[in-house]
């Protein structure tokens, strides 16, 4: 039987509640909940239970891992914590592999991501579709495998100034097991309720102790293959009898994982190392080319033919350091950490158009280029306390250098020339008497003038204060300055205050201002793809990086830093030992946010003249569509409330977990501005792109579950809420809503003894899916196989999907 969407929210909230009313009928327990255990996010100088920091920091336990039905990293935190965003992408070249991850609605380069405290590098790829993230290059969150993972802490504050510029919506730190263990060894098989997307995983973990004294080894090793799925419907417009051209949905994915964490003492103190190596493989396409069209080649596609996309990504990094006390008081940690993050296409099952209508012949496949980023990070951090004013004053202080390098390697000459002369004067004719396109189809190649291989340094030193001053009052202050070797230097700072009246009753509050320097993947990125337009049509679209001829001939300056303000106020009660409620306000403003600008596309119509035209002037020589750049564009304000609680009720061998966490969130444009005389603010930013800034992740996104143990049986059911979203990237004028949306999950799982333990589950247990695209308003694309969503989609378009796994220890 269906059930509607309202039925199941009252469904839903009613078991909630008469859940709660049933525990909270029973006795406080002791209080051993999660929010109770120590982090280390949100102060540099002591550790602190979650309840007891001065900024909300939430924490995924080991056990929240397990019982996540997800198998990769960045769909199990948005499972887990509202405030985090893994949107669903598809046929959206590298974006298909590596998806944007985002914090409390901002962007996936304002969130900075930690391994045992230490930066983690970010990804070689520039979000340059219509996706989530559009313009920014964020950290591959799942390079890391969950195999390898014992916890997350996500400080849901602005911290530039305690951890570094890129840390304005956040930071997560992903805390690596450690220790002598059993070795673990899992397997897992999954499907979807359609049959397809089946996916396997395998992986292995092993903690040996190195010499007496607490040293450790721990090696993980992880595996997976994610077959594709389908929902794309039926093509109507472009082949007869109608069929599905599209290949709409996850991609097929194939990943492996070696991961260590390592720790020895020596010398008074201990040497440690983690890292790891990944590499993974996408196989996704582009978009449909009909037997009609100009970049087909009827005598090799005489039905048309769908580009395939073959992504490799390799992702690697080693930290290494020694910390030790230097008296009862203070201790030291010198560290190095080094990352690379490599992004390579491959094109197959396409054509280079000039080539064989040129002399009759052209490879069907090319290597299209590759993306390179590495970061070195160095690290001198102190930490200790001092007699001040008759307590303690605690104290975090430090020095960090850091290198970040940018590549891109042009692909073979195939898949970027026209003609195998590349020589622009040459007329080549297409099948319908254009101009035949250059290039392989799809993923056109990167080519030698897009190349780059550049990079810079920068230098900060921080210092962080806390002083408790009795048992009710704290207060903290951060200050760090860092310098660019392109951009100078800049000084931010923070301040925080906790006061607790009593024992059942907390306050906190922050206010910060943030600094973030352009990614040297906006500065250097530059390149040409094919995209649809608002028509349906695919154009040939040039992404030119800063300072380069287009955008001085726009008049677009070279990008400059953005600049943030972050305030957040808080509340903590505790009314028993078991039941804990935390609710906090917050905002951010942003002023020159970066941001990627719209297609900027030449005047219709006659053109008389130059003048009258004039973006036309400048495009038609480089026989380019339209064209997109960087730009210090926008300015915006981000206020949200968070609200988590949390109760614990223990019976006679059982144990029930209540939890809810709600999270509101809104995003506003202030203003769009431009230094360009041929371009305003509004046509550099035009108004898709501010809907998507501002509706294309869920302003509202809840989290309730009940976790239930009893003797060796674990269930837990857990419900997230996706509010609406819009989009009108690919429909200009029409706003296209997919409405809000409830998604439970259930999970069960038995321990047969200690070493071994069976578990199932089932996501998406009603199998629901996104609003369908409206057939009339959003036309051409239904018409296409689009069918439920594609600029945003917040839990994606697979539906119900059910695994089984086993765990055995030895």
């Amino acid at each position: 039987m269906m059930v509607n969407q309202p039925k199941k929210r009252v469904l839903l909230a009613t078991a909630l509640v008469s859940a709660m009313a049933s525990a909270f009928a029973q006795e406080a327990a002791t209080d051993t909940t999660e929010m109770s255990k120590v982090v280390v996010l949100g102060s540099r100088t002591q550790a602190k239970t979650a309840l007891d920091t001065a900024v909300p920091v939430g924490l995924i336990s080991a056990k929240d891992l397990q019982s996540a039905g997800s198998l990769e990293l960045g769909k199990v935190l948005q499972d887990l914590d509202p405030s985090f965003n893994f949107t669903t992408t598809f046929i959206s070249d590298g974006t298909d592999i590596i998806r944007p991850a985002t914090l409390r609605g901002l962007g996936p380069d304002q969130l900075l991501v930690l391994v045992n405290g230490k930066r983690r590098h970010q990804q070689a790829l520039v979000n340059v579709q219509q996706t989530i993230g559009r313009g920014s290059a964020g950290t591959d969150i799942n390079a890391i495998p969950l195999s390898a993972i014992a916890s997350i802490e996500v400080l849901r504050d602005g911290a530039a100034a305690q951890y570094g510029s890129d840390a304005i919506a956040g930071v997560i730190n992903i805390v690596l097991k450690k220790g002598a263990t059993d070795t673990l060894v899992s397997a897992s098989a999954g499907t979807t309720s359609e049959g397809d997307g089946d996916t396997y995983t395998a992986s292995a973990h092993k903690g040996m102790a190195l010499g007496t004294d607490g040293g450790y080894l721990n090696l993980s090793l992880e595996g997976r293959r994610r077959n594709e799925t389908n929902r794309a419907g039926v093509d109507s417009l472009r082949v007869s009898p109608p069929r599905v051209t599209q290949r709409i949905g996850d991609s097929l994915a194939k990943d492996g994982y070696l991961w260590m964490n390592a720790a020895l003492p020596v010398g008074g103190g201990e040497l440690y190392a983690f890292g790891g190596a990944s590499k993974r493989t996408g196989d996704s396409s582009g978009f449909y080319r009909s037997a009609g069209d100009s970049r087909n080649v009827p005598s090799v596609y005489p039905n048309g033919f769908l580009p395939n996309i073959i992504t490799t990504v390799k992702d690697a990094s080693l930290a290494i350091g020694f910390k030790r006390d230097l008296s009862t008081d203070w201790s030291v940690d010198l560290s190095v950490n080094h990352g690379r993050s490599e992004l390579g296409f491959h094109e197959r099952n396409s054509i280079n158009v000039s080539y064989f209508y040129e002399n009759g012949s052209s490879p069907l496949a090319a290597d299209t280029g590759k993306l390179k980023f590495d970061q070195t990070t160095l690290n001198l951090d102190f930490k200790g306390s001092l007699d001040f004013a008759g307590g303690p004053l605690y104290i975090g202080t430090g020095f960090e250098w850091r290198q970040d390098n940018y590549q891109i390697v042009a692909g073979e000459p195939v898949s970027y020339q026209y003609g195998r002369t590349n020589n622009p004067a040459l007329v080549i004719r297409n099948q319908n008497g254009g101009i035949a396109a250059s290039g392989i189809q799809g993923f056109p190649g990167y080519t030698p003038g897009t190349e780059v291989d550049d990079g810079r340094h920068s230098t900060a030193y921080y210092l962080d204060l806390e002083r408790k001053f009795g048992d009710t009052l704290s207060a903290g202050a951060a200050l760090r300055h860092e310098r660019f070797s392109d951009f100078g230097n800049t000084t931010i700072g923070k301040l925080s205050l906790r006061y607790d009246p009593s024992r059942t009753i907390g306050l906190r509050g922050s206010a910060s201002t943030g600094f973030r320097a352009p990614g040297v993947q906006q500065r250097f990125y530059s390149s040409v793809s094919t995209n649809l337009n608002s028509a349906g049509v695919l154009t040939e679209t040039l992404t030119a990086r800063e300072n380069s001829a287009v955008t001085r001939a726009f008049g677009i300056a070279p990008l400059q830093e953005e600049t943030s303000k972050s305030a957040s106020v808080g509340m903590i009660l505790r009314p028993t030992s078991n039941f804990s409620v935390t609710a906090d306000v917050y905002r951010t403003n942003i002023d020159d946010r970066i941001v990627f600008s719209s297609n900027i596309a030449p005047e219709s119509g006659a053109c008389p003249t130059a003048a009258a035209c004039p973006i036309k002037a400048i495009l038609d020589p480089l026989r380019v569509g339209q064209a997109q750049f960087f730009t210090n564009a926008i300015d915006t304000s981000t206020t949200g409330f968070d609200l988590v609680a949390q109760h614990t009720t223990r019976g006679t061998g059982s144990t029930l977990v209540l939890s809810g966490q709600l999270g509101f969130n809104r995003t506003e444009v202030k203003d769009r501005k431009s230094q360009s005389a041929v371009l305003t603010g509004t046509q550099l930013f035009d108004d898709t792109q501010v809907t998507l800034i501002e509706k294309g992740q869920p302003r509202q996104h809840h989290v309730v579950a009940a976790d239930y143990t009893t003797g060796p049986w674990n269930a837990t059911v857990r419900a997230n809420y996706f509010g609406e979203v819009e989009g009108q990237g690919f429909t200009p004028g029409f706003i296209q809503t997919w409405e809000a949306k409830w998604i439970v999950d259930l999970t069960g799982r038995y321990n047969v003894n200690k070493k071994l333990s069976l578990s199932a589950g089932i996501n998406n247990l009603f199998d629901t899916y996104p609003t369908k695209w409206d057939p009339v308003k959003a036309a051409p694309f239904p018409q296409l196989g689009f069918t439920h969503c594609w600029e945003t989609c917040p839990f994606g378009i697979n539906g119900r999907s059910m695994y089984a796994k086993v765990d055995y220890a030895f």
